[in-house]
C-alpha cells in the first residue's frame, strides 16, 4: 500500500493554476454538546495549542474538560449561532467571496481562491486535496491570524504540511506568516473605528480598550512573538487615530486554566476601569478578522456585563473587520503582494502564446540558411 495519497488525473497540457488558500481557527458543526466535544477534542489535542505533556494532558482533557466544558460551552455558541452556522464560518466564508470578487475585478479570474479551518469543516486536507483537482500547482497559504503565535499560524502549517507529507507530486507552497503591522489592516482598522465614533462621538472620558486573545504568560518567555506583535499593532492603530498612551490600553482575553497569561487581563481591566469612575469604554479586538464566539459572546456580552455591573455607564463593542470593504482590499493587497513572481494562467498562455508564435516565425528562415528551400 503506498503511503502516498492517490494523483489526481493528469493532462498533458492541462491548467497550471495558482491558487490561495484562506485558513481560519475552526468552527463546531452545531451549537451542541456532542458538536462541542468533537470539535474541543481536536482542538486541545493540538500540541501547539496546549503544550504539557500528553499522557497528562490526556487524563486532563478527557478525564474533566471534555466532560464539563462542551455543555456550558455549546450554550455559549446557542447565544450566537448564524443561520449559516458559527459566526466564524459565515464570516470566513463571506471574506473569501468578496476577496474572489475583488480578484475577478482585477483581472486575476485564473487565481483559485478557497478557505478552511483548522479544526472542524472544512477541514485544509479538504480544502488543498480540492484546489489540486482544480490544477493548482502553486498555492499561497494565509493563515487569517495579524499577529503570529505558535498555536494559532504555526498550527496552521502543521496541518498543510501533514498534508503535504501525503503528496506524491506537491504543489509549490508560499505561507504569509503575519501581517499585524500592514499598512492596509491598520487603514481598515482606523476606519473602522472612526466609523463608530462617527455614530457615537467619543468624548474625553472615553477609553479605547484594544483586547487580543491571550496566550500563556510561558509563550512569551519561550520566544514566541505574539505579543510584540500585538502591541505593534496597537501601537500603529493609536497613530492612525491620533491617541496618545492615555486614550487607550491593551489587554488580553480568553484566559483559560490556572497558568498566568498574557496581562492585563481584559475583563479585570474592565472591572477596575469601571471601579474608578471610567463611565464609557470602546472595545476592538484587532487580533480576530472576523467575529466569533470570543468576540460576540465574551467581549459584546460577559465583558459588557462585567463593566456595567461594577460601575460603568456605556459598553461599545466595535465589530471585527469582517466583510469590511478596506478590509477585503487590503487583503487583496497581502495576497498580491505575497503572489508575486508567480504567473497566473493568463500569463503563462500567453508566454506560451508568445514563444509558439517566435518559434514558428523562426522555422522559415531556419529553413532558408541550410538551403532547405
Amino acid at each position: 500500500m503506498s503511503r502516498y495519497l492517490p494523483e489526481p488525473p493528469h493532462t498533458h497540457g492541462g491548467a497550471r493554476h495558482t491558487a490561495i488558500l484562506l485558513i481560519n481557527l475552526g468552527t463546531p458543526a452545531a451549537p451542541t454538546a456532542s458538536a462541542l466535544r468533537r470539535y474541543l477534542r481536536q482542538f486541545l489535542w493540538d500540541p501547539r495549542v496546549v503544550e504539557i505533556p500528553r499522557p497528562i494532558w490526556w487524563l486532563i482533557l478527557n478525564g474533566i474538560i471534555l466532560t464539563v466544558r462542551p455543555a456550558k460551552s455549546a450554550a455559549k455558541y446557542a447565544k450566537i449561532w448564524m443561520d449559516g452556522g458559527s459566526p466564524l464560518k459565515v464570516h470566513t466564508e463571506r471574506q473569501a467571496a468578496a476577496l474572489r470578487q475583488t480578484l475577478d475585478r482585477h483581472g486575476q479570474q485564473d487565481v483559485l481562491l478557497d478557505w478552511a479551518m483548522r479544526y472542524g469543516e472544512p477541514s485544509v486536507a479538504t480544502a488543498l486535496d480540492r484546489l489540486k483537482r482544480q490544477g493548482a500547482q502553486r498555492i499561497l497559504i494565509l493563515p487569517l491570524y495579524p499577529q503570529y503565535a505558535a498555536s494559532t499560524s504555526a498550527s496552521a502549517m502543521d496541518a498543510v504540511a501533514f498534508w503535504l507529507l501525503q503528496q506524491r507530486n506537491p504543489p509549490e507552497l508560499r505561507f504569509v506568516k503575519q501581517f499585524a503591522d500592514d499598512d492596509g489592516y491598520i487603514a481598515a482598522l482606523a476606519a473602522s473605528v472612526r466609523a463608530h465614533w462617527a455614530e457615537k462621538p467619543r468624548t474625553t472620558q472615553a477609553l479605547l480598550i484594544v483586547s487580543f486573545h491571550g496566550l500563556p504568560r510561558r509563550s512569551l518567555d519561550l520566544g514566541d512573538p505574539y505579543y510584540c506583535q500585538c502591541q505593534k499593532t496597537a501601537r500603529l492603530l493609536a497613530e492612525a487615530l491620533a491617541l496618545s498612551p492615555a486614550d487607550y490600553r491593551v489587554t488580553f482575553q480568553s484566559r483559560f486554566g490556572k497558568a498566568e497569561w498574557l496581562q492585563p487581563y481584559t475583563q479585570a481591566t474592565l472591572e477596575d476601569l469601571a471601579r474608578q469612575g471610567v463611565q464609557r469604554v470602546d472595545v476592538l479586538c484587532p487580533g480576530f478578522v472576523a467575529d466569533c464566539l470570543e468576540t460576540l459572546e465574551e467581549i459584546a456580552m460577559e465583558c459588557r456585563a462585567a463593566f456595567l455591573d461594577h460601575g460603568g455607564k456605556e459598553f461599545n463593542y466595535i465589530p471585527c473587520l469582517n466583510r469590511n470593504p478596506d478590509w477585503i482590499s487590503a487583503l487583496h493587497n497581502i495576497t498580491t503582494r505575497h503572489l508575486s513572481g508567480w504567473p497566473l494562467k493568463a500569463q503563462s498562455d500567453r508566454i506560451a502564446q508568445q514563444r509558439a508564435t517566435a518559434l514558428a516565425a523562426s522555422v522559415p528562415s531556419a529553413h532558408k540558411s541550410v538551403g532547405i528551400d
